[in-house]
């Protein structure tokens, strides 16, 4: 298995550990992704120093107060190292408000354009208020956005937490990555939306330490973790482990080039 969406650097325990429990639970890739400017070089150095491990860069929405051009430029020359292949996460966080809502948009544009410069995928969060989709929310104003604006781009929509959008997701190539949340008792929505994603549209991950899949709920998620989460989602597509593994794997390996 892969996990495609964790934040190695705010982690507890350090990388050598994280990594060498992900490979005894077999899991073999990890994206570990940048939050920032200190985190994005804290996501390039794991991978420099861990065949298993490669990063994704970027300004969450949470911390996108002033970017700027100075911001984006820095993003861009960071993506050329060869261990980089996402741009992201980026997006839109209504939830928390961290960062004003026209900061938010302007990273978001600059980091659509910067992937599709680099020729490398785009990791998308979005959370809504009360984290229900809004009809001027985070989730309708993004689907906007990356149908205007990301034509040709490699879109993973992390953490998926639209199970009204599966079917336009799918129809415009978007992958959907499911997080521990869809093995939460109460999410039978997320489940029916991982059930509905298309096989070659679908990824998983652990937004290692949030989250945690409900055998480990309540404690710091890891990478070794997103078994338990891509077993929730094979039942929940009626297939077995190794052929959602098999899917899984080949879908990162297209979507992230590694």
């Amino acid at each position: 298995m892969v996990d495609t969406h964790a934040h190695l650097s705010i982690c507890e325990p350090p990388d050598d550990e994280l990594v060498a429990d992900a490979e005894q639970a077999g899991v073999r890739r990890i994206l570990s992704i940048g939050l920032d400017e200190d985190s994005n070089r804290e996501a390039i150095a794991a991978a420099e120093a861990h065949d298993a491990v490669f990063a994704g860069i970027g300004r969450h929405p949470n911390t996108a107060i002033g970017f700027d051009d100075a911001a984006a430029a820095d993003i861009e020359e960071l993506a050329a190292n060869p261990v980089v292949r996402a741009i992201g996460e980026t997006g839109l966080d209504y939830y928390r408000d961290g960062a004003p809502r026209e900061d938010q948009l302007r990273a978001f544009r600059a980091q659509i354009e910067i992937a599709r410069r680099a020729g490398l995928a785009l990791v998308i969060h979005l959370r809504d208020r009360d984290d229900v989709e809004q009809p001027d929310g985070a989730i309708a104003e993004a689907f906007e956005l990356l149908g205007e604006d990301a034509d040709g781009v490699t879109v993973i929509l992390h953490c998926f937490s639209a199970p009204a959008r599966v079917a336009e997701a799918a129809e415009r190539g978007w992958y959907c990555s499911f997080a521990g949340n869809v093995t939460f008792p109460r999410s039978d929505a997320l489940r029916e939306a991982a059930a509905a994603v298309p096989e070659d549209l679908l990824l998983v991950e652990t937004d290692a330490p949030f989250l945690a899949p409900q055998p480990q709920r309540g404690k710091p998620n890891a990478p070794e973790y997103v078994v338990a989460t891509a077993a929730a989602v094979a039942e929940a597509r009626g297939v077995d482990y190794e052929a959602l593994e098999r899917s899984v794997e080949a879908n990162a390996e297209r979507a992230l080039r590694w």
